[in-house]
């Protein structure tokens, strides 16, 4: 059910999604950038698009904070990319984040009678 009014969605709650949308993609098992951005287009139904520009500074400070993890990997035509994975610290932080997620959207719901629109 694609609605053009969810296309439209303010740049705070897209930033605010970000790390969400990363850590979900990534917990079902390695992905280098590009591929990253396309899952999480293609799972939003194009609501939530990341360029690249700003989808690798959020994966450096993912990785710094230990969420997860990067190493580079050469594909069968020769070229060298970047394939980053959950570690146990990413996968505890995506468990509290869908709880938070969960209770914000569950609070914007009774609040803004959500259920109704």
């Amino acid at each position: 059910m694609h609605n053009n009014a969810m296309s439209i969605l303010s740049p705070s709650i897209k930033r605010g999604s970000a790390e969400l949308a990363v850590l979900a993609v990534l917990e079902l098992g390695p992905l280098h950038g590009y591929e990253i951005a396309r899952r999480i287009e293609a799972e939003s139904e194009g609501v939530l698009q990341f360029t690249l520009a700003s989808l690798y500074p959020l994966l450096y400070r993912m990785e710094k904070r230990g969420w997860t993890t990067a190493a580079w990997e050469t594909t069968a035509s020769g070229v060298k990319r970047r394939s980053y994975r959950l570690t146990a610290s990413g996968r505890k932080q995506l468990a509290q984040t869908r709880r938070e997620w969960a209770s914000f959207f569950h609070a914007l719901t009774r609040m803004g009678g959500l259920s109704r629109a």
